[in-house]
C-alpha cells in the first residue's frame, strides 16, 4: 500500500516538536508539502523534511495527491482552514483548542461529515500512561464513588519555547482568543471528561490577567466544575508557575484517592482507604519543554484511523464538549455568575 500523503500547515513549535517529527517516525505516511507565511521558515522546514515549501495554505490544499493535514496555526484560523481542507478532501488533524466558538466547532465537524473525512483534535492528555490507568481504575470501580478532584496544567509561559518568543500569536488576543485557559485549559477539560466518562454541567470561572506584562489574554485561570453525577473539582491553568511546570491532578473518591503526575518518579500513586498504597512507574508524560521528548501518540492515532479507516481517537464532537467548558468559564468571569452548559 503506498504511504499517505501529509502536509503540514504552520510551521512553528508544536509542528517542529510534535507533528512533523511525529509523522517522519511513521512509516505508514510521508510528509510531502509545509506551509507557513514565514518563507525563510517553510523553506528551511520543508529543506529537512524533503516537502514541497508553500507560503499560502489555500495553494497546498490545491494538491490534489495529499491525503491528509495538520492544522498547527493560531487559534482563530484552526476553522477556517479545517473547513477549507475539509472541502478540499483532506483529513484534518486540528491543534487545540479547535476553534474559538461553537458556531465555528459545528461548522467544522459538518465540513468533515458532508466530505465523508476524519477530524481529530490533537488533546494529547488522553494518550499519557497514568492518565489511561487511570480511567482504567475508575472504571473498574476501584475508587468506588467519585467525590471530587484538582487538576492543574501550568508553565512560565508561550515565549519560553514558541518559536517566536515574547513575539507569539499566544499574546495576541485577536489570533489567540485566549490565553493560558485556552493554551492549558482545555487540554484539562478534556482529560477531566476522559477520566470522569462524564460531562460538565455548571462551570464558575476566575479568569484573570495578573502575572504577564503587555499582553491581552488571560495568564491565570482557575475553574470550579462540576459534573452531571454531582462531582465537583478545581481546575486551574497558568502561564505563570516558575520555575517548575505542574501537570498534576489528584482524584478524590470512596475508597481511593489517585496522585497523576503528582510525584517526580511514579507517574501514578494510588492510596487505598485500606492503608495499602501501589505506586505505578509508566512513564513520563510528554513535555514541550524539554525538546519534543516522549511521543504525544496523537500522530499514530491519526494515521491508524486513516489508514484502517476507524474512528478517530478525540473526535470534532469530543472536541468541542471540551472548548464549551472553556467557553462557559469565560463567560461566568465575564458575568460574575455560574453558567450552565
Amino acid at each position: 500500500m503506498s504511504k499517505l500523503k501529509i502536509g503540514v500547515i504552520g510551521c512553528g513549535s508544536i509542528a517542529k516538536l510534535r507533528h512533523l517529527p511525529e509523522y517522519a517516525a511513521n512509516n505508514e505516511v510521508e510528509i510531502v508539502a509545509v506551509c507557513d507565511i514565514v518563507e525563510e521558515r517553510v523553506k528551511e522546514t520543508a529543506a529537512m523534511y524533503h516537502a514541497k515549501a508553500y507560503t499560502n495554505y489555500e495553494e497546498l490544499l490545491l494538491d490534489e495527491s495529499i491525503d491528509a493535514i495538520s492544522v498547527c496555526l493560531p487559534n482563530y484560523l484552526h476553522a477556517t482552514v479545517s473547513i477549507a481542507a475539509s472541502n478540499a478532501g483532506k483529513h484534518v488533524l486540528c491543534e487545540k483548542p479547535m476553534a474559538t466558538s461553537r458556531d465555528e466547532a459545528e461548522r467544522m465537524i459538518e465540513a468533515a461529515s458532508k466530505n465523508n473525512k476524519k477530524l481529530m483534535i490533537g488533546h494529547n492528555q488522553r494518550f499519557v500512561p497514568s492518565h489511561e490507568k487511570a480511567r482504567q481504575l475508575i472504571a473498574n470501580g476501584e475508587l468506588g464513588k467519585i467525590y471530587s478532584f484538582r487538576t492543574a496544567f501550568g508553565h512560565s509561559g508561550p515565549e519560553s519555547w514558541s518559536v517566536d518568543g515574547r513575539n507569539s500569536w499566544f499574546f495576541n488576543k485577536e489570533e489567540a482568543f485566549i490565553g493560558a485557559m485556552g493554551d492549558l485549559g482545555v487540554h484539562k477539560t478534556d482529560l477531566m471528561r476522559y477520566l470522569l466518562d462524564e460531562e460538565f454541567q455548571e462551570v464558575a470561572g476566575f479568569v484573570e490577567t495578573n502575572a504577564k506584562k503587555d499582553t491581552e489574554v488571560d495568564d491565570n485561570a482557575v475553574c470550579v466544575l462540576k459534573t452531571e453525577s454531582g462531582i465537583i473539582g478545581t481546575l486551574a491553568a497558568s502561564w505563570a508557575y516558575s520555575p517548575n511546570s505542574d501537570n498534576s491532578t489528584v482524584i478524590y473518591g470512596e475508597k481511593a484517592i489517585l496522585r497523576l503526575e503528582d510525584d517526580p518518579k511514579y507517574s501514578l500513586i494510588a492510596q487505598y482507604t485500606n492503608g495499602e498504597v501501589v505506586k505505578y512507574e509508566l512513564g513520563a508524560i510528554q513535555s514541550n519543554e524539554e525538546g519534543g521528548q516522549h511521543t504525544s501518540h496523537v500522530i499514530d492515532h491519526f494515521v491508524s484511523a486513516i489508514v484502517n479507516d476507524t474512528e478517530v481517537a478525540i473526535s470534532g464532537e469530543e472536541g468541542m464538549k471540551s472548548l464549551e467548558v472553556v467557553l462557559a468559564a469565560l463567560e461566568s468571569n465575564q458575568n460574575k455568575t455560574i453558567v450552565r452548559i
